[in-house]
């Protein structure tokens, strides 16, 4: 007999983990991404019928493409029967099965980081004395759990208590060597604490994943809910979206290219100048109260936190494959207003008349010398989340979580040069661009972030050789 095989796809942009699970020439896709070639392009080269599409959960953070896969290969959806989703698929409760050449899925309803969630346990048939594998969703993850504050109707406490039992009397009765296999990986909004490595096993997390090493029902409330970071705006439009099912992707019409003026027109009616190049050369030039995200990163999950998803959007970026990934990206978080980019970039910009901003930059060696020149002059703004913030900041540092700064601006004092970091540069260019926005001029970018920072500190304190 044949074993199963099972293929991870990482999406790095969203940290976003979906699988595909063959035998005997059928597939099964689990948690798809909403741009589904890859799929279908992954079943051509090996021969597979993609026949199932399971779902863990009505995913917040992003647009599942199920609903277009389904309609292109005829594959049946599956999803927990508390989804109240409005297309045609089979719901599932504790208990259910699905089974295909040597894969057989046990389904368990495992609610907490949403009502309908359920994850799926895999035997290999070739070796079935115990499971394979358990693909998790997001009710456990490689180092943490899923935050549990998705639902309109239940409490973030009734949720994680939930979540509690759906770990514990579930999840964790599962032999110890059963590879976990979740939906996200380190850098989702989907949980706090989550571990750099794709999968791990039941064993594992159960020795070294915090949330599992709670001693009681209660700590584990405490420990999820206490500080709960706020939940971002989109999460529950994504959920609407995954519910009713999104439409193809390849519907969305390609942005049109605009001359500055009319950019400029549209940016004064409302529009959002996005500006997806890199750091440093946005800070050197850009158009004026534009927003900068760069492509390299989290682009889609901030764009979609910081612009909400109803924006007209206005792409600034270096070459055409560059517009046509950030349209792509911002698709997947469920931002289809991508209605044109400026033509000729920033060349484009100047050629129509119109002058550049630019962000200054100060290195850490600047920032020392503002600290003892500068003192009364001075603010340093922190922009990561505080759980960064207890691993290290400056004195006296403001500290306002990217996600947050667009609604707390009032809060900066106008007249003090403002130095703003983050971990290593990336979240701090993009607040740059709100504070430039909300009118604050006299600001600064600290490059490298308070890592440089961190490691000069460290050089200055090694012995000279």
């Amino acid at each position: 007999m044949e074993p199963v095989v099972i293929e991870q796809f990482f999406l790095g942009c969203l940290a976003h983990a979906s699988y595909v699970v063959s035998s005997e020439g059928i597939a099964a896709v689990i948690d798809p991404q909403r741009d589904v070639d890859l799929y279908i392009d992954f079943a051509k080269q090996h021969n597979l019928k993609i026949a199932h599409i399971i779902e863990t959960h009505l995913h917040a953070d992003f647009v599942s493409g199920h609903h277009e896969l389904a309609e292109r290969t005829g594959a049946r959806i599956y999803l927990g029967e508390d989804a109240q989703a409005t297309f045609p698929h089979t719901a599932i409760k504790d208990g259910d099965t699905l089974q295909f050449g040597n894969a057989r899925f046990n389904f368990l309803h495992t609610p907490g980081h949403t009502i309908e969630g359920v994850c799926a346990v895999l035997t290999d048939l070739a070796s079935p004395a115990q499971p394979r594998a358990v693909f998790t969703g997001d009710t456990l993850f490689v180092g943490d759990v899923g935050r549990p504050d998705l639902s309109a109707d239940h409490t973030p406490q009734e949720l994680a208590a939930m979540l509690y039992q759906s770990l514990h009397d579930k999840l964790l009765t599962l032999p110890d060597d059963t590879e976990i296999f979740p939906a996200h990986g380190a850098g989702s909004l989907c949980g706090r604490q989550m571990g750099s490595e794709r999968s791990s096993t039941i064993g594992k997390q159960r020795r070294t994943n915090y949330a599992l090493l709670a001693r009681t029902q209660d700590e584990f409330i405490h420990l999820l809910t206490d500080s709960l970071p706020p939940r971002p705006e989109y999460f529950g439009r994504d959920v609407e979206l995954n519910r009713h099912g999104a439409s193809s992707i390849n519907e969305l019409p390609a942005p049109k290219p605009l001359l500055a003026p009319e950019v400029l027109r549209l940016q004064s009616g409302g529009a959002i100048v996005l500006d997806t190049r890199p750091a440093m050369e946005f800070a050197v030039a850009h158009v004026p109260g534009s927003v900068h995200i760069a492509l390299s990163g989290q682009y889609a999950s901030w764009a979609a936190r910081i612009l909400g998803l109803d924006k007209g959007i206005i792409l600034v970026g270096e070459d055409a494959d560059q517009l046509r990934e950030s349209q792509l990206r911002l698709a997947r978080v469920g931002i289809e207003h991508v209605d044109a980019y400026l033509d000729g970039g920033i060349t484009g910009w100047l050629k129509g008349g119109y002058e550049l901003d630019y962000i200054p930059q100060v290195s850490v060696q600047e920032l020392a010398e503002l600290q003892e020149k500068e003192k009364d002059h001075l603010a340093i703004l922190d922009v990561r989340e505080p759980g960064e913030v207890e691993t290290g900041a400056f004195d006296n540092s403001i500290r306002i979580p990217l996600g947050q700064l667009a609604g707390r601006t009032s809060e900066l004092d106008p007249s003090k040069l403002l130095v703003v970091h983050c971990k290593g540069g990336y979240r701090s260019s993009i607040a740059s661009s709100i504070l430039r926005r909300a009118g604050l001029r006299e600001i600064a970018d600290l490059t490298g972030g308070f890592d440089a920072w961190m490691a000069a500190a460290q050089q200055e304190t090694q012995p000279a050789h």
